[in-house]
């Protein structure tokens, strides 16, 4: 899922145990919030998602007549107080396809961010996963802080149109002032607009939300598939309730180990890399490629753009521009996937003529900004989460003494990375750690499943899941690939590998290569 913070695109940000002493004598202890273990789930066919989850029509059938139903649980909004107050978690479920019989329980789903909404996300690829419905009932849901789950609310969808477009390469100190008063500006809106729920959104509160929908759901085991910031999230609940692992899948692996300065220079390496990787495959057509003769051509001219837009925006969805910093937004969203790739070279195109239509289209799908100029809280809900997470906070001069390293990193990413660090400065609530721990000792084994190409989440980091989890937990396999993740890009080996485990308990070898 996307980052939305000034192009921190993905979740990468580390977060941590909350009041870590207290919560490791309580490991494997129910999250059972009081007597709200014991809900029943008002389920019902789901209507169209908000404007906060994105906005869209409601999800369609499925096959089989297969309906999406939606609920929502009850959790403590503080889980140090699981008797006090009481926030609603919007819920998705597809029942399981195949023969009661077989039913092995749900399969819960997280698909990063963190930010992203688990209700409007899950339907889109109901089909990829038809597979693992005939034994599983598919579920997701909105995380604490996200869509219909106690939204975190900052800015109002014209001022994110103004803080989307500024800047975020700051040349001069009057540019840097700018930068940095927009970046109060909204987390003070955050303060002022969810105070109550702010402390309440850290990774380890989701993960106990997690325990308790599996209680909730009947499960005596949690059966998982998390992606990006859900295998962050799938490893602090494996390090809580370890003996409550059942069968777990994480997929686009976000390094554990990292702090926030760390994760920003990694994904620097991982766009360049995504990008190089880009030019060069548009550069080996037979056809020819129509953005540049060689790959150091396609990478220069790249360059050269977004120098000019720096200070020449031009004409993008009336009446807004394509910025430089949109333009950037809008290169990074299409590095996600292989199959946008073809409209990076149609957006670059162009732009090289005048028309920044298709970039800004890619930009504003990174940021959450729906067609009719409205936001989800995509935005919002990623800065609250990571700036509960992590305890880094830091300064202009901090980050000007890095440039040079995030420049040599990507010398198309570094600076916007690097900026991008200030988005917790002055935040309200204190960050919890470092980086979040993981370590799962005595938990069921966890397949963890990195792509060499990926540019959000980086393929070192899966290996360091790995490590972090402790011995026999983790299992490593590679997937020799292009994009953000490994399973939906539809390799018969990942998926394989995948549908073997969560199905039948068949457990890959240890470093297993797909490609």
């Amino acid at each position: 899922m996307p980052k939305p913070s000034r192009l921190r695109a993905v979740a990468v940000t580390a977060s941590a145990v909350l009041l870590c002493s207290v919560l490791a004598a309580c490991s494997d202890d129910d999250s059972s919030g009081g007597d709200l273990s014991a809900q029943k789930l008002d389920w019902k066919d789901c209507p169209a998602p908000s404007a906060a989850e994105g906005g869209g029509d409601a999800p369609s059938p499925l096959p089989r007549q297969g309906t999406w139903q939606c609920a929502t649980m009850k959790a403590p909004l503080d889980w140090n107080k699981p008797k006090g107050d009481t926030i609603g978690l919007a819920l998705i479920r597809a029942k399981a396809s195949g023969a009661a019989s077989r039913r092995i329980g749900s399969l819960i789903f997280n698909f990063g961010g963190p930010g992203g909404s688990g209700v409007a996300t899950l339907p889109s690829f109901g089909q990829d996963y038809a597979t693992l419905r005939t034994r599983y009932d598919l579920v997701s849901f909105d995380p604490r802080g996200v869509g219909r789950s106690a939204p975190v609310t900052c800015e109002d969808d014209q001022q994110l149109d103004v803080y989307f477009q500024q800047d975020a390469t700051p040349d001069d100190a009057r540019e840097r002032t700018e930068y940095v008063d927009s970046t109060k500006k909204f987390n003070a809106a955050c303060e002022k607009n969810s105070e109550k729920v702010l402390p309440h959104v850290r990774t380890t509160d989701a993960a106990r939300d997690m325990d308790l929908m599996r209680q909730v759901l009947g499960d005596d085991r949690l059966y998982y598939f998390g992606i990006s910031y859900g295998t962050e999230l799938g490893g602090v609940y494996a390090h809580l309730f370890p003996k409550h692992v059942g069968r777990a899948v994480f997929d686009a692996v976000v390094d554990p180990t990292q702090d926030a300065e760390q994760s920003s220079l990694g994904q620097a390496k991982g766009f360049q890399l995504a990008l190089d990787n880009f030019a060069e495959d548009c550069t080996s057509q037979t056809t020819g490629c129509p953005i540049g003769d060689s790959a150091q051509d396609v990478k220069d001219r790249i360059a050269t753009l977004l120098k000019d837009l720096d200070s020449k925006p031009i004409a993008g969805i009336f009446p807004r521009r394509l910025t430089q910093t949109a333009a950037t937004n809008g290169i990074a969203q299409a590095l996600y996937s292989k199959d946008f790739w073809p409209y990076l070279t149609e957006g670059l195109q162009q732009a090289y003529q005048g028309d920044g239509r298709v970039l800004l289209a890619l930009s504003d799908s990174l940021n959450g900004r729906s067609e009719n100029g409205e936001y989800s809280n995509i935005a919002a809900a990623n800065v609250a989460i990571n700036c509960a997470d992590d305890k880094a906070r830091y300064s202009p001069d901090f980050v000007r003494r890095k440039l040079p390293e995030f420049r040599s990193a990507s010398p198309l990413f570094g600076d916007f990375l690097a900026w991008s660090m200030l988005s917790c400065t002055d935040w309200a609530v204190p960050g919890a750690a470092g980086h979040p721990d993981v370590s799962a000792p005595g938990a069921a084994p966890i397949l963890v499943v990195g792509n060499t190409g990926d540019p959000a989440t980086p393929y070192e980091g899966a290996k360091r899941m790995v490590d972090s989890l402790g011995p026999g937990v983790g299992v490593e396999l590679t997937y020799k690939g292009q994009g953000h993740g490994s399973y939906d890009s539809k390799n018969k080996c990942v998926q394989a590998a995948v549908n073997g485990y969560l199905l039948d308990a068949k457990v890959p070898k240890a470093g297993t290569v797909c490609s």
